[in-house]
């Protein structure tokens, strides 16, 4: 039995998919980038900013299913410029208390509506 996951406080999907689901004790949270919940826009000022904003949507999307950042057990993170890797990644493990997941990390041509960094994760009850 899958679980649909969604909530308005993070940004809306931009095509025919949810913001998560649950299946068996498992989330899978679909690839988030910059977009504001409350106002529908992209967050993309800097690449700083952009970042704060993935981790934000992927922390409300985790409240909504009632787990975590301590939960992930992997993370993809997309990049439009690999030469953003070392501020991403600072931004992105100040989310988590030490015991990070699993991820990998890489450069791509292009993201949805041209921003610099999406990240998607994997969760777990318990």
């Amino acid at each position: 039995m899958a679980n649909i996951i969604n909530t308005p406080k993070a940004g809306q999907p931009i095509g025919p998919y949810n913001q998560a689901v649950m299946a068996n004790g498992t989330l899978y949270v679909s690839g988030q980038i910059c977009i504001d919940g409350s106002t529908g826009k992209l967050m993309n000022k800097d690449v700083e900013t952009e970042a704060h904003q993935v981790m934000k949507n992927l922390g409300l999307i985790l409240e909504e299913a009632g787990l975590g950042f301590k939960n992930v057990v992997k993370c993809s993170i997309f990049l439009a410029d690999m030469a953003n890797f070392a501020v991403v990644n600072e931004i992105y493990g100040s989310y988590f208390d030490g015991k990070y997941p699993a991820r990998e990390t890489v450069e791509v041509s292009c993201l949805p509506k041209n921003v610099q960094v999406e990240i998607s994760l994997i969760a777990v009850e318990g």
